[in-house]
């Protein structure tokens, strides 16, 4: 990396002045579904799918479109309609970095091919699908997106194809296009999915899959923190420490997810593939030293070709594309900087 195009190290300290008091706001939410009419990428003419969203806040704040992986869901945060923390708790909520005293966030759940009747679904589709929504909600422009792993791709989708309606994009752990490397490693966990669907254990496959893709997520230095200690003799074989946190990672993703679902999105994330230059409204990209699937060298292309000013903030993390889930403290002043001013 050069030095012209290497980004300033991100310390951040949590600055109070980016949190000026403000009165509590009656809380609220709107967690449903409407019908809207969008034309996939990889479909046929146009299509009427069903988008299942929440839109929650101050009432007549400004709104913020929040989105995370493709495992994440429309719920960010707890609502009165989902008490259950949501995925996003730490960031998202009253009094975060992203203040529902303050805005009104809304998040959606993702499309897959099944919601299209096409082959495949597209970054596009997500984006388009967003700002019909935007329509059937009588919102005409969000101050912000914020995306973070396969919500930064949408994001920059939606920058690209709906800048006009946009005041600012915040980008994290995702970039224009995906890595080969990472596009190698899903393409490896597709196949057993697939594989698993062929032979009739798909809920084995797709919690295999889940579990190579954990290795991916986080930092090699992080597993061997964690699970450094010898094997153990359990139920006729030896155990090592790592298998346990796999295998239970696996058996929650399983619980929740498609195998079918999930080819459609991992395949999603591969196909994507936006034109820098085609972004013409600021943006702040949040990068993870560590992250091995989203590399500093692609973040630092992107800032570097996007059609608007653009700020590139790293984060030194053990925990690599895991960093916007697990580095709650560090995370929250760099949100409320790129957030400045919206709901004031």
């Amino acid at each position: 990396m050069s030095l012209a195009a290497a980004p300033e190290i991100a310390v951040p300290n949590a600055s109070e002045a980016l949190r000026a008091p403000r009165p509590h706001a009656p809380f609220a939410c709107l967690r449903a579904t409407r019908c809207v009419q969008i034309s996939p990428r990889y479909g046929e003419g146009t299509v009427a799918v069903e988008v299942r969203y929440l839109w929650a806040g101050a009432p007549g704040a400004p709104t913020v479109i929040v989105q995370g992986g493709i495992s994440a869901d429309r719920d960010v945060c707890a609502s009165t309609e989902h008490v259950s923390p949501g995925w996003w708790e730490s960031q998202v909520g009253v009094g975060c970095a992203i203040d529902l005293d303050r805005v009104r966030v809304l998040a959606i759940d993702w499309l897959d091919a099944d919601d299209l009747d096409a082959p495949s679904v597209s970054s596009e589709d997500q984006a388009d699908a967003l700002a019909a929504l935007l329509d059937a909600l009588g919102i005409s422009r969000v101050e912000a997106f914020v995306g973070a792993s396969y919500g930064a791709m949408v994001g920059l989708a939606f920058a690209a194809r709906h800048g006009e309606r946009l005041g600012r994009l915040v980008a994290l752990a995702g970039a224009h296009r995906p890595h080969p490397y990472a596009t190698a490693q899903r393409a490896v966990q597709r196949g057993i999915v697939k594989l698993g669907i062929e032979n009739g254990c798909v809920d084995e496959a797709l919690s295999l899959a889940r579990q190579l893709a954990l290795t991916t997520y986080r930092n090699g230095e992080e597993i061997g923190r964690r699970f450094a200690g010898g094997a153990e003799f359990q139920d006729g074989r030896f155990r090592l420490p790592v298998e346990g946190w796999l295998e239970h990672h696996g058996r929650r993703f399983v619980a929740r997810f498609d195998a079918c679902r999930y080819l459609a999105l991992s395949e999603s994330i591969d196909l994507h593939d936006i034109d820098p230059r085609s972004v013409r409204v600021p943006a702040t990209l949040i990068g993870f030293a560590s992250d091995r699937l989203v590399p500093l060298s692609d973040l630092c292309a992107l800032q570097q070709r996007l059609g608007a000013p653009a700020s590139l903030d790293v984060i030194e993390t053990r925990y690599g594309h895991d960093g916007f889930l697990k580095e709650h403290e560090r995370l929250a002043p760099l949100l409320r900087e790129a957030l400045l001013g919206c709901g004031d």
